[in-house]
């Protein structure tokens, strides 16, 4: 079972002023941003990160830049993680955007949503967990299966991936809130995710990274991805 911590970049000049951004080049967190990434340092303090993997995007990879200096990792880029291509509707404002037809179809049934010059939030969701569970194969092959890694993206991206795991339609993905600067946790087994945080904004995570198995004279059990009955007794 390996852990992933989904990380949303920082907060963006773009983000402040209303503006989607999308893949426009050169855009850069904000001193909100900025802060909210040296403060995930301090955050993430004990929990043996593996590996971190983070969308090109400019914003992402200032964002992870503290925590990787303080780790010593270099950073894996994974363009499917990018942000969304929203072809023509890249730059402009949001407010504006409201008033588009498509703008009911992205709230109400994103499934459809095929953004003009673009791409489709179901694709963008079918590349976004491939990459995912490509990744967290990798990192259990060459860490163990019990690793924790990072991987830092975009709002409806993170979205995306959060539905897969909650085994929720894409249509409702937009009852999910994920913040700038937050941490989504999901623990990833052989049969199913298990969504264990969403939109954190503030204190650690260590309590949520699963202990390492105990070690015993005979060959142990591989931990089980069954559900407690009842619920579990918390970490």
């Amino acid at each position: 079972m390996t852990t992933l911590i989904l990380l949303r970049h920082g907060r963006s000049a773009a983000n402040a002023t209303g503006v989607l951004a999308g893949r426009t080049p050169g855009v850069e967190l904000d001193d909100t941003g900025r802060a909210q990434a040296d403060k995930l340092v301090g955050r993430l303090a004990g929990v043996p990160i593996a590996e971190i993997v983070c969308s090109p995007m400019l914003r992402c990879e200032q964002t992870v830049a503290p925590l990787a200096a303080d780790r010593g990792l270099a950073p894996v880029g994974e363009p499917e993680l990018a942000e969304v291509d929203y072809g023509s509707w890249t730059g402009s404002e949001l407010k504006a955007l409201v008033k588009e037809p498509l703008w009911k179809v992205v709230q109400a049934h994103p499934s459809a949503a095929v953004f003009p010059d673009g791409e489709g939030l179901a694709g963008m969701q079918a590349r976004a967990v491939a990459a995912v569970r490509r990744h967290s194969a990798r990192i259990a092959e060459a860490h163990g299966p019990a690793a924790v890694w990072l991987a830092c993206s975009h709002g409806d991206v993170i979205k995306s991936v959060l539905a897969d795991a909650l085994a929720t339609h894409l249509d409702n993905f937009q009852r999910i809130v994920v913040d700038p600067g937050s941490i989504s946790v999901v623990h990833y087994t052989e049969t199913r995710p298990f969504v264990a945080r969403v939109n954190d904004l503030g204190g650690d995570v260590a309590g949520l990274i699963p202990p390492p198995p105990k070690k015993r004279r005979r060959k142990t059990a591989p931990r089980s991805s069954d559900a407690v009955l009842g619920g579990d007794a918390g970490t």
